[in-house]
């Protein structure tokens, strides 16, 4: 097949489609975590999401799509090659997964950015920057490359049948995790947890959240990688489960607190996305209010009491939306999976094995991101200097690594 053989409707859902994911980073994700850290760090945790995107494109050109999508030889149940390294022999007319390669890429690239850019939330106001643009551009290639070819890209993972529909391991789970080993190795902020670290501005989360809400549905839909029935029902799948936790996480407020917050049906909202996320194009619409509950239930006890049970200083929980989240989610993918819808049955249908072969799948992931991120992070302290100076901690990172304020 050649280009002029592709279906241009859908070339131009999915052009669509990478421009939408882009934006949950810049500016989604930038807002919604900016708003959430005091005065003195907005600006450098925006910028954070800002060098993510910079970082991981260049990166993911040289070497990280080729190890994530191309053929490995006799290692490709774990890693690919280097024959698309530096896009070689990729040209207009080059097709990939029936879309021309180029926008493959470019959409791919958009699910790598935000991963990295989520790590970021863990450690903000206490990283330099230039330490965590570094970080990411190891982990990019040792770590979400090779997770990212096991699922999508012919590796060992989707050989055995885990089901992540859009990212629940891949993005979410593994962005999780190694924002919390980050955070571990980092330690806690100065006077955590007893000095107050209330929100600068609860308005850019909640302008953020709105915008990763919006922009999911290229993440979900997208991943259909057509203008289809499948794209559809994704986004369906998507809006039901995003409602439902957002009610759930109000829901807990109003009964733990008396009064649901601003802060919670964001927090409500990513939670359901996250969970859904793996599950969007494999389950019923039904399901999908389950996917969003469990996935609300999941994270709010990953930002409470496991959190405080863990005692490391997640600072923006990234661990507990996206780890927990994405754990949650993929398990329930393993429960409601239909074979009406996604081919593959799940325990709802009388298949019980794939809540297994999920729970397996989201482990494996799980740690070897750990493991390898621990590694990249000792070795990386032994380089250079992670964490920024106590006294430039109490200035705040604005002006402290980038000479600017928001004063």
């Amino acid at each position: 097949m050649d280009a002029t053989q592709i279906d241009t409707g859908n070339i131009a859902w999915i052009l669509t489609a990478t421009a939408l994911v882009l934006l949950m980073t810049l500016p989604g994700l930038a807002l919604f975590y900016a708003g959430m850290v005091r005065r003195m760090n907005v600006l450098s945790t925006m910028v954070q999401s800002y060098g993510a995107a910079a970082v991981v494109t260049v990166v993911w050109a040289i070497i990280a799509y080729s190890l994530a999508f191309s053929e490995g030889g006799p290692l490709n149940a774990f890693v690919g090659g280097v024959s698309r390294a530096g896009l070689a022999g990729i040209t207009p007319d080059t097709v990939f997964a029936d879309l021309p390669e180029n926008l493959f890429f470019m959409f791919q690239l958009t699910f790598a950015i935000i991963t990295v850019a989520i790590i970021a939330g863990a450690a903000v106001e206490r990283i330099r920057f230039s330490a965590f643009l570094i970080f990411g551009a190891a982990w990019l290639v040792l770590v979400y490359a090779p997770i990212c070819h096991w699922v999508w890209g012919g590796g060992f993972l989707g050989d055995a049948g885990v089901l992540d529909f859009a990212g629940g391991a891949v993005v979410h789970i593994n962005a999780g995790v190694a924002g919390l080993v980050l955070a571990k190795f980092l330690g806690p902020r100065r006077g955590y947890p007893g000095a107050s670290m209330m929100p600068d501005n609860l308005v850019l989360t909640l302008i953020g959240a709105g915008m990763l809400w919006v922009g999911w549905f290229g993440f979900n839909a997208g991943s259909a990688l057509g203008a289809n029935g499948g794209a559809a029902h994704a986004m369906v799948t998507t809006q039901l489960a995003t409602a439902s936790a957002v009610i759930t996480w109000m829901a807990i407020e109003w009964i733990s607190r008396g009064k649901a917050s601003a802060l919670g049906a964001a927090s409500g909202a990513v939670a359901g996305l996250v969970a859904i996320t793996p599950a969007a194009g494999f389950v019923p619409a039904w399901a999908s209010f389950f996917v969003g509950i469990g996935g609300a239930l999941g994270a709010y006890w990953g930002v409470t009491g496991l959190k405080k049970l863990l005692k490391i200083d997640d600072s923006l929980d990234a661990f507990g939306l996206h780890g927990v989240g994405g754990l949650v989610g993929a398990v329930l993918t393993g429960v409601f999976a239909s074979a009406d819808i996604g081919g593959t049955a799940g325990a709802i249908e009388g298949n019980f094995l794939q809540v297994w072969t999920q729970v397996w799948g989201a482990l494996a992931a799980a740690i070897y991101c750990a493991v390898v991120t621990t590694i990249i992070l000792f070795v990386q302290s032994k380089l250079m200097a992670l964490r920024v100076e106590e006294e430039d901690e109490i200035k705040g990172l604005d002006t402290s690594l980038h000479g600017e304020s928001i004063n």
